[in-house]
């Protein structure tokens, strides 16, 4: 099951030993995973990242799960300058991107104090056991949600909208007299504007989400082929796992163009 996880801890210290364990976990199998990284909160609400580590470089690559909801973190002020370069602190394309909601997110904000450092990471868990009990001895509260996908839903009941409101406009432009057509043709051509850049979103958006489902089967594999036995088995049902979800989004996603 993917999820995002966020370990609060006091001390930074405890934080990159909470880094650790989870690496730890990772290479014993428990869980596994995709990307990770350390923050930090300041006093002025900006979070900072202090180390960053997996299959996605958080520097450089924008509207990633694991760089949005840092960027979330960070509140209305968003992140410190030159420390998530290329993501969008928040908003509600982050929460799409990162795949959480608003009580997950208010949980850790609330949690995640000026002072406080995090360990934030996209991983694959079937069970929580593993994780819970290599935090607590560290002081660390865990956060975890299940990855949801509610963004193609949106964007497809928006394009609808839109696309029913144009429909709407053309049968009142049929009807009306010539002194109004001009005027309601430009509110066509608004309408038409707004939906194309909601479909170019939408692509962009596809894009994204399939170099990320690409990076986590590729690091997948490449620990598959050195795993052996019941792990070698739990990684390709990983993999199986993503691929599925993958295609069930496509398919999801198939309405913005219908």
């Amino acid at each position: 099951m993917e999820r995002m996880l966020v370990v609060v801890l006091d001390d930074e210290a405890k934080a990159y030993e909470a880094s650790l364990a989870l690496d730890q976990l990772d290479a014993e199998g428990s869980i596994t995973i995709h990307a990770e990284c350390v923050i930090t909160k300041k006093n002025d609400g900006t979070v900072t990242v202090k180390q960053a580590d997996g299959d996605f470089p958080i520097r450089t690559i924008g509207g990633t799960a694991i760089g949005s909801l840092v960027g979330l973190l960070g509140g209305p002020a968003g992140v410190a300058v030159g420390a998530l370069t290329g993501t969008m602190a928040g908003s509600l394309a982050d929460m799409f991107a990162a795949g959480v909601d608003s009580d997950f997110l208010s949980d850790v904000s609330t949690n995640l104090k000026p002072g406080k450092h995090a360990v934030v990471a996209d991983i694959s868990e079937e069970w929580v056991t593993p994780v819970d009990t290599r935090m607590e001895p560290l002081g660390g509260f865990v956060f975890r949600t299940t990855r949801q996908s509610f963004e193609e839903l949106q964007r497809a009941r928006d394009a609808a909208e839109l696309r029913a409101e144009i429909d709407q406009m053309k049968a009142e432009y049929a009807r009306a007299k010539a002194d109004r057509k001009a005027k309601l043709q430009a509110k066509i051509d608004h309408l038409n504007a707004k939906l194309e850049t909601k479909l170019q979103q939408a692509k962009q958006r596809s894009e994204q989400i399939k170099n990320e489902t690409d990076a986590k089967v590729q690091g997948l594999q490449k620990k598959a082929a050195k795993a052996q036995g019941d792990a070698k088995a739990a990684i390709d049902a990983r993999v199986t796992q993503i691929k599925k979800q993958y295609e069930q989004w496509t398919e999801r996603a198939k309405s913005m163009v219908a």
